[in-house]
């Protein structure tokens, strides 16, 4: 992953730019990585991937195993309304 300055953020922002375009870019300050620079399509594609909830069956509660044996029994359109 490319690495600037906040400094080269401030001189060189087309060059940071052009290379978050790229992928992600770490911010660093004082040496130390301190932010990461991404495009907005590659925030929203992350953040909707936090979003999702991802646990094994063995660890629901009994409330929550019968919520989802109910919501995948039921027909689709129920779901959908």
């Amino acid at each position: 992953m490319p690495t600037y300055s906040l400094t080269d953020l401030s001189n060189k922002s087309g060059e940071v730019t052009e290379a978050a375009f790229r992928g992600p870019v770490d911010i660093t300050s004082r040496g130390k990585r301190k932010f990461v620079l991404l495009t907005a399509e590659d925030y929203d594609r992350i953040k909707g991937r936090s979003a999702h909830r991802v646990v094994h069956v063995d660890d629901l509660s009994p409330d929550e195993a019968n919520h989802y044996i109910a919501a995948l029994s039921a027909p689709i359109d129920e779901v959908n309304d």
